[in-house]
């Protein structure tokens, strides 16, 4: 199938520091592709890229917008690539001196929308962000959830084919966040393509049919995520916590019973292809905690990132 988006070889350097190097991916129509990794790995800078709104030291990005077509190429049309795209930043670009139906409308006008074009579509767009009952509400009135749905609402004014999506529910609370991937699912079986970076990992599971897992600006791994863990990790995974819990990791026979074996705080991850022998060796330990679980992409985002916590920058 021929790939919707192409980012290749994208570079960028910020004085001595490289902060995206030699990244390259593609998008497939109604795919969605997420980008993860740790603060800092270049995932802003990539969407960036993509954008136009950062110019790459090398690499290119292109645009076809239908199969058989002559791709568009980043910078050179870059309106007409933009015209085709939908974009949720991380934070909040509504304006806040109109209300929730203006802020479509007027933003409609960006691509030359008005009248009865956006007579028909703002109540449409308000009734897909579940807020129709806000029409008339400033963003200022409108909890964080609401906020996040209106800035996707307002990124499908143009009825993009792509939607890149920067960390789109980072700061929601569980039931708004279950929402906003409702909504995103919506807009898959649609047909739209989504670019989407992530620090929720159970996000990704539920959205990305391919993930992009970068570092130090790197591409590190890309594929399926059940693919990827069956790939990077064992089957299944045994945490123990409780007083005591990391003098396990000295235990002879609990390290054979496992293929490897962290520590994170006062927990210890023991991976292995089958836990039952190592729990019945932990069953001695009846004063520790245990929760026996299969791999997930936590585990790979950890096992590929390593467990120090980074800062922004």
């Amino acid at each position: 199938m021929t790939a919707l988006f192409e980012a290749l070889h994208l570079r960028k350097r910020y004085g001595e520091t490289t902060v995206v190097d030699d990244v390259s991916f593609a998008i497939a129509p109604g795919e969605c592709l997420g980008v993860i990794g740790p603060n800092g790995a270049g995932k802003t800078t990539t969407i960036r890229m993509c954008l136009g709104l950062t110019a790459p030291d090398g690499g290119a990005v292109h645009f076809t917008p239908t199969p058989g077509a002559a791709p568009l190429h980043m910078p050179r049309d870059a309106l007409a690539i933009k015209a085709q795209l939908g974009v949720v930043t991380q934070f909040d670009t509504l304006d806040p001196d109109f209300t929730c139906a203006e802020n479509l409308r007027v933003f409609g006008r960006y691509f030359g929308l008005k009248g009865a074009v956006m007579d028909e579509r703002v109540p449409q767009l308000l009734e897909f962000g579940a807020l129709s009952h806000k029409a008339d509400a400033k963003p200022g009135e409108l909890s964080g959830g609401m906020k996040r749905r209106l800035s996707l609402a307002r990124a499908l004014v143009n009825n993009p084919r792509l939607l890149l999506l920067d960390e789109p529910t980072t700061g929601l609370d569980p039931q708004a966040r279950h929402l906003m991937w409702e909504r995103l699912q919506l807009l898959l079986q649609q047909g739209k393509s989504i670019l989407l970076t992530t620090h929720f990992m159970d996000e990704a599971e539920r959205l990305c049919s391919r993930l992009l897992v970068l570092d130090h600006g790197k591409k590190i791994a890309e594929g399926r995520p059940r693919e990827l863990i069956a790939q990077h990790l064992e089957r299944e995974v045994v945490e123990v916590f409780g007083v005591g819990a990391v003098a396990l990791t000295q235990d002879t026979t609990l390290r054979a019973l496992a293929a490897r074996v962290e520590v994170s705080g006062e927990t210890v991850f023991f991976y292995t292809q089958n836990a039952q022998p190592l729990l019945q060796a932990l069953g001695q330990h009846s004063h520790l905690r245990t929760l026996h679980r299969p791999a997930n992409l936590e585990d790979l985002f950890l096992k590929l990132t390593g467990r120090q916590i980074r800062e922004d920058g």
